[in-house]
């Protein structure tokens, strides 16, 4: 068994799902989506929490320039491929209460993007890698341009420039990293035993740093996001902020910095300083928001300045709580872009001023509202609290007057948050909200099943951080080793 089967798999659903007829699609698209889920499952039975790459599979794909379908599985990887397999199957059933025209295609195209970003984040192949980051870029353009808002062509094109602009400095490192390997190889394990001076480390680190920084995003790379997931459907929304951005952060931390060891030492501390800028900026934007997908877009560009803030300050308790902090935000930020789809599609607005009183006449959605927020603003026992509190940690480890501004995340988005619940839920109900039904159906089990996931994961992470530790400590290892070995240091 190896992790081709993860992989083609969604491809193989994808081709199916365009065969049958548009209501059917969807329940076809989330009944592949599911099985996915299970195989996924499968693979997690039988790994072993240790360092070593698992379901290897290394076929010849093009010899003459030294390139192989080469992916393997760690722990580090099987965070990601929980998270991909587990949030598809649930970006899917939150379309159910919505009609798309050429609806096979639709889902077919989100089953296409699952197969790019599991390529992602299982290729130990540079070429198979770019391969996976672009494969995933194009069904997201075609999602946003077809079924996106009425400003989706202008945003769209803009989204695109932007991230693929990105993706060519990263296949320059990449091929430069090619032409170093003795054996003319894109292995990264190859990769990583390479000598280069720390001039090139950081023309290779910079590099990357660019095409990751505006996946995530970053600021100031970031400008493309708001308006992207605005005018995105949104399933793409889902799509991006729960599973796409994570291929910046897990570029970063498999591809970036353990290739280019001494430019990450040269630059950390612009790195850091950007992530930082990023989480006071966002948040301070947030406050200002009274489209409730905004606030929530920009919500999302703080809590990944402080992920990436931990995985730049490189000890183990900042890469650890970016692994479980990924899975936890994934999980959140989409039962978040449900909430605002649900009162979207039924009062066809989402100014928050415009609304109120909605808990008076929908207690279930308002109680699961309200878990996704305490999971958002890392209360004790949900999903987002051990993930910050161990990337706080990890960046007060590197400094402790940065740790302190990164904890202004968890403080300002307490306030936004629970002040856009009030306005939200909250008072008396007008001439809009008081039309408002309870969730039922579809729905009501998305955001169940999300609100279970929230209180499981923050009531009892161990396993989730038991899965990545070994191979995180292992990584850590070859980016100490690589410093302390190399002629230049």
């Amino acid at each position: 068994m190896t992790v081709s089967i993860l992989i083609f798999l969604p491809v193989l659903a994808a081709l199916a799902v365009l065969a049958f007829k548009n209501e059917t699609a969807k329940h076809a698209a989330l009944f592949f989506a599911v099985v996915e889920f299970a195989v996924a499952l499968i693979f997690l039975s039988k790994f072993i929490p240790d360092a070593s790459q698992q379901f290897v599979t290394n076929q010849s794909w093009i010899p003459k320039m030294g390139v192989y379908f080469y992916a393997g599985i760690d722990g580090i990887s099987m965070i990601m491929v929980l998270l991909t397999t587990l949030l598809v199957p649930l970006i899917i059933l939150t379309t159910y209460q919505h009609q798309y025209k050429n609806a096979p295609a639709f889902y077919a195209l989100i089953l296409f993007m699952q197969a790019g970003m599991l390529v992602v984040f299982t290729a130990l192949d540079g070429f198979l890698f770019y391969v996976g980051w672009e494969a995933a870029l194009i069904p997201i353009y075609f999602i946003c341009s077809l079924w996106g808002g009425e400003n989706r062509i202008r945003i769209t094109i803009k989204f695109f420039i932007y991230t693929f602009a990105g993706s060519l400095f990263m296949l320059v490192a990449i091929i430069y990293l090619y032409l170093q390997a003795p054996d003319k190889t894109f292995d990264l394990h190859q990769f990583y035993n390479e000598t280069l001076t720390p001039a090139k480390q950081s023309w290779i680190y910079i590099a990357f740093f660019l095409a990751f920084a505006i996946k995530m995003p970053l600021f100031p790379f970031h400008t493309w996001q708001p308006d992207t997931y605005t005018e995105a459907p949104s399933a793409g929304t889902m799509m991006l902020s729960g599973i796409m951005l994570k291929m910046g952060i897990y570029g970063a931390i498999r591809w970036m910095i353990p290739n280019a060891p001494l430019g990450f030492i040269d630059w950390q501390a612009a790195s850091i300083f950007l992530a930082i800028i990023g989480i006071v900026y966002a948040s301070i934007i947030a406050f200002t928001q009274t489209d409730g997908k905004r606030l929530a877009a920009y919500s999302s560009i703080a809590h990944v300045g402080l992920i990436a803030a931990g995985i730049i300050a490189w000890n183990m308790q900042g890469l650890q709580g970016a692994m479980i902090q990924m899975l936890s935000h994934g999980i959140n930020i989409v039962g978040m872009f449900l909430v605002w789809d649900i009162i979207s599609r039924r009062l066809n607005t989402r100014d928050i001023t415009q609304l109120g009183g909605i808990a008076k006449v929908a207690p279930q959605f308002a109680t699961g509202f309200l878990i996704v927020v305490l999971g958002t603003v890392a209360l004790p026992l949900t999903n987002g609290f051990i993930g910050e509190f161990l990337l706080l940690n990890g960046v007060y480890h590197a400094n402790v007057y940065l740790a302190a501004i990164s904890g202004l995340t968890i403080i300002f988005g307490a306030v936004y948050m629970l002040r856009m619940y009030k306005g939200v839920m909250q008072g008396e109900t007008n001439t809009l909200t008081a039309t408002f039904t309870d969730i039922h159906g579809s729905d009501k089990l998305a955001l169940g099943i999300i609100c279970v996931l929230i209180i499981a994961i923050g009531v009892y992470p161990q396993p989730i951080l038991h899965i990545s530790e070994a191979a995180v400590k292992s990584l850590i290892n070859v980016v100490t080793q690589r410093v302390v070995t190399s002629p230049y240091h």
